[in-house]
């Protein structure tokens, strides 16, 4: 267990410099790239199990054998990753961010069974800084987009009130925090996809046109040798 609390915990200070790096400094950052790159590294560690699921399995006995298989994520609590890649840039970011606040709702009756929810809800919150951050950029480029509703988030299908049998309670936070951990590894995934369709738009910029490259390959390369013959003479 020593190693693994090692881990969690640089894993937790890496997340909070991560977070602290916008609020630190009060303002957005103006390129896109940059940007992109923070908010695909935060989603890519908030998916990582060991930084609330595997604690909470443990503190709360579920790790026993016949039980860790009763852990599964709730059929429709979080939206799926096509319904997510289905969204345009900024209505992805709405869905993101309001699933993510209801979250932190349920992150706060977690704080009394575990600790380290605390610092996950202040994880969640600069993240949600940077999607801010990301949406004011977009509104500001070129980008057109109808507009469309932002898609239900866990709150709608979990129950209000956790059950009064303690099992069951315990269930239902662990199912919860798996959904949320799958939900942040389909967000890094459509964070990826943002960042590779960048990638090939300024490789197609850069690129020649086909004609021209066709062009190239067709003329045939002069030699020195080669001599210019006036019009109708041939060579001797």
């Amino acid at each position: 267990m020593r190693p693994q609390l090692v881990q969690r915990t640089l894993l937790s200070l890496v997340l909070g410099l991560l977070f602290l790096s916008t609020a630190a400094t009060g303002k957005c950052s103006g390129k896109y790239h940059e940007l992109l790159q923070q908010l695909q590294s935060q989603a890519d560690l908030m998916q990582d199990t060991s930084t609330l699921l595997d604690p909470y399995i443990h503190f709360q006995g579920l790790d026993q054998a016949g039980l860790k298989e009763h852990c599964k994520e709730s059929p429709g609590a979080f939206p799926s990753e096509d319904t997510l890649r289905g969204l345009s840039q900024r209505g992805f970011l709405r869905t993101l961010n309001a699933t993510l606040g209801h979250v932190l709702h349920r992150l706060t009756a977690l704080q009394q069974d575990l600790t380290i929810a605390q610092d996950q809800g202040r994880n969640i919150r600069g993240f949600r800084s940077n999607i801010h951050c990301m949406s004011q950029l977009l509104r500001g480029s070129s980008e057109v987009e109808t507009a469309e509703p932002t898609q239900p988030g866990p709150e709608a299908t979990l129950p209000p009130t956790p059950s009064s049998d303690t099992f069951q309670h315990k269930l239902q936070g662990c199912r919860f925090l798996r959904g949320y951990h799958r939900f942040m590894h389909s967000a890094g995934q459509v964070f990826k996809e943002w960042a590779d369709s960048r990638s090939q738009s300024r490789s197609r910029r850069h690129r020649p046109p086909r004609a021209l490259q066709r062009g190239a390959r067709r003329m045939r390369p002069f030699r020195r040798d080669e001599r210019l013959m006036p019009r109708g003479q041939l060579p001797r």
